[in-house]
């Protein structure tokens, strides 16, 4: 007797040919007969005018704390994926000392937006190893999650205070090398790092990994070599340079492994921006000119993102702004009164020509959120138009409604409209065969962004608003595609004997509902939020877990472990390349 057929939808198998009707009969965890499937089921899904396809998988998220409170994972699990990737950008949380759980709490509060009131309440911190880390929820998700062993995480345990501010000794490298492989053995995935000047640490420094040197982020890498089924990523410096260019290039190198980095995003399609991304993407040919690959995570839509002088988070990248977020805020709020220092920051800040150019264009600006009487009337406002009716500098309208707020004011930088012509430029990039679709961030920024929803973003806007991507290839960039780059072993296709990763959603229907601010998190603290549209079942390992967007409460989801679930995904070589 089977445990689960689906019968009368359409399969979309995930390998981008063309969808056909059948059924799926599944038995323990596995997919065990597709097409016409007979005899009895314990439970059956009717999935007439359905699509039937390979759960989706979400290569970057920062879900290392939420497993703890919420093993649901949500709402990446809601949109349909059933497989998440964990502890990039350097960002573990294991392996862990004491005084490291001291500093990495703080530091993921700043970085990644999670509530400090949150991961003090929400997360034990009581492990040593990776190993232990893993163990204290294993078995309580709802899907799969692999994770990553972060290098901020190691630098901290081995170097102490030392980490940040201090290049490491040979000793001390050699002794992150030896953190590294028993984190790997104790089930981490692979390697990650930050050189991005986005990442800054509790008390506005540059976080541990940004303070090591080329030969420290190499020879971490190179452990990595030694396990099957391991990968590495890394958030690079935003110029790509030729420097960048070469770091990313010797980290595959190091690893043996293809790199992914976080990320690439299309906002317009101006000539400058197209050039923007072509240098991004020039960084796979480089690599792979010399043997490496380098692979870019993308998403499907135009972030809405928010921004604050509280965290600081996207306006300490800024030129001449970090030291503003080095202080405290009643420091911070006297810098800001100060016509001078304002005046220098704006000046500063006008000289961005890169990637961060559109966090302060600020005429363009929304304001999200407000927080007194006094800001309340510019709620939903755009800061041009403000300063134009109160004859003011849109500059000096940002600061003054953020001291009114006590700094808590939240922005919204625009960036551009969404229309047919950029779908298709995008859609370009999303079957490039130098990205993936990746990028969510799900986890993080709980306060900021909202591409947490990617499944059903580009289900919604790709494929049936714009047109611009079939269904068939769309599920394939969200499965096999993505599948690929981890090296998954039996997972991102609907196969016969490949395990029972499975969503059912009507195409018709599926999209992303409203974002909206969500009261959920440990602390009493909230979240931005967004329901799943036309998704009615979710199934991993052969076991419903979602039904019409509601937790069954069945815990299906296991610990990926490298070697276990995953194969090792080789460089191409420099022929291939030719």
């Amino acid at each position: 007797m089977l445990d689960l057929k689906i019968t009368g939808g359409t399969i979309v198998d995930g390998t981008g040919k063309p969808r056909y009707k059948g059924d799926v009969g599944v038995r323990n965890g596995r997919i065990v007969a597709i097409g016409k499937v007979d005899g009895p089921a314990r439970q059956e899904i009717d999935a007439r005018g359905q699509i039937v396809a390979p759960g989706f998988i979400d290569v970057h998220t920062h879900y290392d704390a939420q497993v703890f409170w919420d093993p649901t994972l949500s709402p990446s699990c809601y949109h349909g994926v059933t497989t998440i990737f964990g502890g990039f950008c350097g960002f573990s949380i294991a392996p862990l000392t004491k005084e490291s759980g001291a500093y990495l709490m703080p530091m993921l509060a700043r970085v990644e937006g999670m509530p400090l009131e949150s991961l003090a309440k929400g997360v034990p911190w009581n492990w040593t190893t990776f190993s232990e880390y893993l163990s204290r929820f294993e078995g309580t998700l709802a899907v799969n999650a692999g994770f990553m062993v972060g290098h901020s995480a190691v630098r901290r345990f081995v170097m102490g205070p030392r980490a940040v501010g201090e290049k490491a000794t040979k000793e001390e490298i050699g002794k992150m090398q030896d953190l590294v492989r028993e984190s790997i053995r104790g089930g981490a995935l692979g390697f990650s790092t930050t050189l991005s000047i986005t990442h800054n640490d509790a008390d506005g420094n540059p976080v541990p990994s940004r303070h090591a040197s080329h030969e420290e982020v190499y020879a971490l890498a190179s452990v990595v070599s030694e396990f099957e089924g391991t990968s590495v990523e890394m958030l690079p410096a935003l110029d790509f340079s030729d420097e960048t260019y070469e770091v990313l290039t010797q980290y595959s190198l190091s690893a043996k492994r293809p790199v992914n980095w976080n990320a690439l995003i299309m906002l317009n399609v101006t000539p400058q921006e197209k050039a923007l991304v072509d240098r991004r993407l020039g960084a796979t040919d480089y690599a792979r000119a010399r043997g490496a690959e380098v692979i870019a995570l993308t998403v499907p839509q135009t972030p809405t993102v928010r921004i604050n002088f509280v965290s600081g988070f996207g306006l300490d990248a800024l030129p001449g702004w970090a030291p503003l977020f080095q202080l405290n805020m009643e420091g911070r709020k006297a810098k800001l009164k100060d016509p001078a220092y304002r005046a220098q920051l704006k000046a500063d800040a006008a000289t961005e020509k890169g990637v961060m150019r559109m966090m302060c264009d600020w005429p363009t600006t929304k304001i999200a959120e407000t927080f007194s009487a006094k800001t309340k009337p510019y709620e939903g406002r755009v800061i041009g138009e403000i300063a134009k009716a109160e004859n003011r500098d849109p500059f000096d309208v940002v600061i003054d409604i953020a001291l009114a707020d006590d700094l808590k004011t939240s922005f919204m930088p625009q960036f551009g409209d969404e229309d047919a012509e950029l779908y298709r430029e995008r859609a370009k990039l999303w079957t490039d065969d130098r990205t993936v679709l990746g990028a969510s961030d799900a986890g993080a920024h709980l306060d900021m962004i909202d591409t947490f929803a990617l499944p059903t973003a580009m289900l919604e806007s790709g494929v049936r608003k714009y047109g611009v991507i079939s269904l068939e290839a769309a599920v394939h960039q969200l499965s096999s595609k993505t599948a690929g780059l981890m090296g998954l072993k039996e997972r991102g296709e609907l196969h016969e004997g490949w395990h029972a990763d499975i969503v059912i959603f009507d195409p018709d229907k599926v999209g992303q509902g409203k974002v909206h601010t969500r009261d959920d998190l440990p602390g009493g603290c909230a979240r931005l939020y967004a329901d799943a549209h036309g998704i009615s079942h979710v199934i991993v390992n052969g076991t419903e877990i979602i039904r019409d967007n509601k937790y069954l409460g069945k815990p299906a989801g296991i610990i990926l472990r490298p070697g276990k679930d995953t194969y090792t995904v080789h460089l191409p070589t420099k022929a291939a390349a030719e």
